[in-house]
């Protein structure tokens, strides 16, 4: 645990930090009573969040927002041990379990940012139904073969990871090979194979921006390995309410509609997050007051 703080205290001293805020600062000490550090994961809907939080809680509320880039492991540490504020992305309750079953004493959850997420594995559609329906079809030789033995995932940290590993042992996949990589790479991986009319499977997870861009379908889960509906909750450090009530509040009631998640991500796709945003905050002003004054 010694090494891991250490390994934990330099990340996260490292890590990439993304923008300040906008708000007229009096001065560094106001600063730094006035200052709110994000951990965040590069993963779509995650981002778009996050950016979300970060440019309401900046213009509205006039702090300075750190986003700190790191691995979904070390951002629950950082919530616990207090190197971090808050994360936008803890998948509940099954994805980030072990996560939350090793820090939960010592992290507030706010609740749902949003709900009716989920994790699965992915085909392309013109791969046929009646070959590959379920996971239990990757059993099988011919369809392995075309395949190359591979299923392409995402960061190996992730919680969508952990239960794919879960998955192979369930179906005993002893045949397919789960690969690491990441968003990034599951998804150049997608659209290499899609240009080539190739079969793939890849790890991936709903709301996701891919859904909107290809024709895709989930494969059947019928044992359950990657698990059912999910929420996708606001995590706090102890203390946080009292040195920051009015973030605390705005992130309590901070809900967003799936829907809504999903077309800022894919108008983030044409443009920027930053862009996707801005417009996101100007069509729905009322959503944004309520969030940050509780007031309809």
């Amino acid at each position: 645990m010694k090494i891991f703080g250490k390994a934990l205290g330099i990340l996260l001293s490292a890590a990439v930090t993304v923008g300040v805020g906008t708000g007229v600062i009096a001065n560094q000490a106001h600063a730094a009573e006035k200052s709110i550090n994000i951990g965040w994961t590069a993963w779509s809907d995650a981002e778009a969040v996050t950016k979300l939080a970060k440019h309401v809680i900046e213009e509205r509320f006039g702090y300075k927002v750190e986003l700190t880039m790191a691995d979904i492991g070390i951002q629950y540490q950082g919530i616990a041990s207090g190197k971090l504020d808050a994360m936008l992305m803890s998948w509940q309750p099954l994805t980030h379990k072990p996560y939350l079953d090793k820090v939960g004493k010592d992290v507030v959850d706010l609740g749902p940012l949003y709900t009716r997420a989920r994790l699965g594995w992915v085909v392309p559609d013109y791969i046929p139904v009646d070959q590959v329906k379920s996971i239990e079809d990757l059993k099988k030789p011919e369809v392995q073969k075309q395949l190359g033995g591979k299923i392409q995932g995402i960061d190996p940290g992730s919680g969508l990871m952990q239960a794919s590993e879960k998955a192979l042992k369930t179906y005993d996949l002893k045949g397919m090979q789960l690969v690491s990589a990441s968003d990034a790479a599951m998804l150049a991986a997608l659209e290499r194979a899609m240009k080539r009319n190739e079969w793939i499977v890849v790890t991936s997870w709903s709301p996701h921006w891919m859904f909107a861009n290809w024709k895709l379908r989930y494969i059947e889960d019928p044992k359950g390995a990657l698990g059912g509906l999910e929420s996708v909750n606001a995590i706090v450090r102890k203390g946080f309410y009292q040195d920051h009530p009015d973030v605390y509040e705005f992130l309590n009631r901070m809900v967003l509609p799936i829907g809504d998640l999903e077309a800022m991500m894919q108008e983030a796709r044409q443009s920027s997050y930053e862009k996707a945003v801005d417009n996101y905050i100007k069509n729905n002003k009322a959503r944004i007051d309520y969030w940050v004054t509780g007031k309809l």
